[in-house]
């Protein structure tokens, strides 16, 4: 179920109405890894929301719904394209990972690599994403302990590792966003939680 802010965004842009309708379709029956069996649109969602509360615009809030669907559907980022414009585009392109490079950290610091040569609106929606993927972590460790962790492909050490170095790219090239603060706190409550768990 969409947020109020995002549902009162997507009844005032067209662009954002029809990205909610392609995520919604695009994760329809998928549920988020380490989240307690949550239906995975929450999480584009919640991304989402993070950007249009600090008032990013409407292409910004578009990609953000639209950031996980070429990694989780059958859509591409031509399909993106036709449909939203070649901005959009390139940011849905700009925060897919490219499933092909192997091992998984290798894989992730590309990513981050080309997120932060896309820079802008891109950094602020990885930035956004990293903070929800931690915040839902940590609510759900806190409730299910370290069994949450088996279900990501990466131990949650090495995750831990990661969302560190993304922390770092981003204090270094957007400490302005507010959610780089904010991934630094919840990392915190993330290690305090899997601390009181050991």
């Amino acid at each position: 179920m969409p947020s109020p802010t995002i549902e009162a965004a997507a009844a005032e842009s067209e662009p954002i109405r029809k990205a909610l309708e392609m995520a919604e379709a695009a994760h329809a029956g998928q549920t988020r890894n380490g989240s307690g069996g949550m239906a995975y649109i929450h999480h584009p969602v919640a991304v989402a929301e993070l950007l249009a509360t600090e008032g990013f615009g409407e292409e910004a809030v578009a990609a953000a719904l639209l950031h996980d669907v070429v990694e989780d559907s059958e859509a591409s980022v031509e399909d993106v394209r036709e449909r939203f414009g070649s901005r959009v585009a390139g940011l849905v392109a700009a925060l897919t990972e490219d499933a092909a490079i192997d091992p998984y950290r290798r894989r992730k610091d590309e990513h981050r690599r080309r997120v932060e040569a896309a820079a802008g609106d891109a950094l602020a929606i990885y930035a956004a994403d990293k903070l929800s993927n931690v915040r839902v972590l940590r609510r759900t460790l806190g409730k299910e302990g370290e069994a949450a962790g088996e279900e990501f492909e990466a131990p949650l050490d090495t995750k831990e590792e990661i969302w560190a170095d993304d922390l770092e790219m981003l204090r270094r090239e957007a400490p302005e966003l507010p959610f780089v603060a904010e991934l630094a706190a919840e990392l915190e409550k993330l290690r305090a939680t899997r601390s009181a768990l050991t």
